[in-house]
This record gives C-alpha cells, sequence and structure tokens, in this order.
C-alpha cells in the first residue's frame, strides 16, 4: 500500500504543475504564432514568428512602459517595507489603547475593491497634482500593499524575543536602532516575502494604471498590453499581446526563483513553535 499512496502522490503533484505551468507554456507558444495559425491547436508552430517579441518594442514605446513599471514597483516596495516595518513595530511592540482595533482596520482595508476606493482615489491624485505622472501609481498601489506588509510583518515581530530589544534598551538603543539593528537582520525572510509580494502587486495592477495615466510614456506594462488591439477577434494582434505578457512574466518567475527559500521561510515563520 505504501508505493500506492506514493504514486498518488506523484500524481497529484503531476496534475498541479500541468495545471499551474501549462498556462504559461501556452502563452509562450502563442506568443510566436501569427495570423491564422492563432486559431490553430498545435504542441509548438510549425514556423515560429520570433519577430513578435521585437515587433513589441515597435508598435508602442514597451521599452518606456516596462521602465514605468519597475520604477513603480520599486517605490511601492520599499515604502511598503520601510513604513511596515515601523508601523509594525510599533503594533507588535507597544502597548497603546486600540492597538488591536488599529490593526484589524489596516487589515479590513485590504478588503474594499479597488472600484470602492478608484473616485476617492481619483480626488487624492488630482489634488496632489499628480495625475498622469508615475508618483499618482505609487500613491495608489500602497492601499494594495500596505496594510498586507504591516500585518505580515506584526505577526513576524511579535514572534522575536523580548530579551533582545531588552538588551538594547539596557545598551541605550533609540526605538529605531533596535528597529533597523537587532530586529531588520533578523526579519529577512519576512521582509523578502512581503516585498515581493508588493512588487507583484505593483506590477500586475491595471485599474488604478488605467485611471491615473493618459500618455503613452506614462504608462505601466499592464494598460500597455491592454492597448494593443485591432477591429475583430481576428484582427487583434494576439501573438504581440502573448509575446509582451511573456516578456514582463519572466521577470516575476526569475525574482521567485531567487527568493523562493526566503519566500518559504517567511510564510512559514512562526507556524511551529520550538
Amino acid at each position: 500500500m505504501r508505493w500506492v499512496k506514493k504514486v498518488a502522490f506523484w500524481l497529484l503533484l503531476a496534475v498541479i504543475a500541468v495545471y499551474t505551468l501549462f498556462p504559461f507554456y501556452w502563452a509562450i507558444v502563442s506568443s510566436l504564432k501569427t495570423g491564422s495559425a492563432l486559431f490553430e491547436v498545435s504542441p509548438w508552430p510549425k514556423e515560429p514568428a520570433w519577430s513578435n517579441y521585437s515587433a513589441v518594442f515597435t508598435a508602442q514605446p514597451f521599452g518606456q512602459n516596462i521602465f514605468n513599471s519597475v520604477i513603480v514597483a520599486t517605490a511601492v516596495v520599499v515604502l511598503s517595507l520601510v513604513l511596515g516595518l515601523t508601523a509594525s513595530f510599533a503594533l507588535a511592540r507597544i502597548e497603546f489603547r486600540g492597538r488591536k482595533l488599529l490593526l484589524v482596520s489596516v487589515l479590513a482595508v485590504s478588503m474594499f475593491p479597488q472600484i470602492a476606493v478608484l473616485s476617492g482615489m481619483f480626488e487624492l491624485v488630482r489634488w496632489l497634482g499628480v495625475y498622469n505622472k508615475l508618483p499618482a501609481l505609487i500613491v495608489s498601489n500602497l492601499i494594495l500593499t500596505l496594510p498586507f506588509t504591516v500585518w505580515v510583518l506584526t505577526t513576524f515581530m511579535r514572534e522575536l524575543p523580548k530579551e533582545l530589544e531588552e538588551a538594547a534598551i539596557v545598551d541605550g538603543a533609540t526605538p529605531w536602532i533596535t528597529v533597523s539593528r537587532v530586529f531588520l537582520p533578523l526579519m529577512g525572510p519576512a521582509m523578502a516575502t512581503t516585498g515581493l509580494l508588493a512588487f507583484i502587486a505593483a506590477w500586475n495592477e491595471f485599474l488604478f494604471a488605467l485611471t491615473f495615466t493618459q500618455s503613452d510614456s506614462v504608462r505601466t506594462v499592464p494598460v500597455a498590453i491592454a492597448l494593443f488591439s485591432g477591429g475583430s477577434a481576428f484582427e487583434t494582434p494576439w501573438g504581440l499581446i502573448m509575446a509582451a505578457s511573456v516578456i514582463v512574466t519572466v521577470p516575476l518567475v526569475v525574482l521567485v526563483l531567487i527568493f523562493q527559500r526566503k519566500i518559504i521561510s517567511g510564510l512559514t515563520a512562526g507556524a511551529v513553535k520550538g
């Protein structure tokens, strides 16, 4: 019976792998097709259209769009981690009235759908004078990333030994020195996990990017991909769309592979106490 369980386990893993990897594989296959070949079911195109990948950058300023996404996502990650780290220290290590209510309120913000806060964010962006500018996307994306970052870092910081903080206080360390020099080196897995998830959220965000940008030079990649269009389903350049999708997905895959160990450590931190 043991071999039956082992075979069933590997079959389950195979099914999960195919289920998760097949969409990306099919995107690569579709990115190498043009014309009527896009509507033919084949494991690999007979004549791969590698020109789709170069055409992506000539059809519109896609290189600038990628650069915009990098700037926005990086800025969102930095701000989310800095604000989340300081907020988590206050919520996890300092006793004050209404702390639990504040933490629940922070988490509740992430439960609102984007469309519910879109009009309010538009008024804020217009009041700040950053409409059709990258800061508009940075500010709006913080609503998506900051609540989760604060919640995860607060949970992780609660598990750190209290003796470390007491020893730092005895040595005359200020709260900022305690956070940056004592706690921060121990929070690498949690910072990597929340930072990567924040980067993915900002990289893939579409609604705010569509609403708060107007010119091609400011748009990010999700909106740029959506603007590849034609008059009908047969005229829409699906090959270019899929090629652009593959191009913007590869960096995320590389980041996950690089930080996979820290991500696993961050997600499982605190699950087992010894």
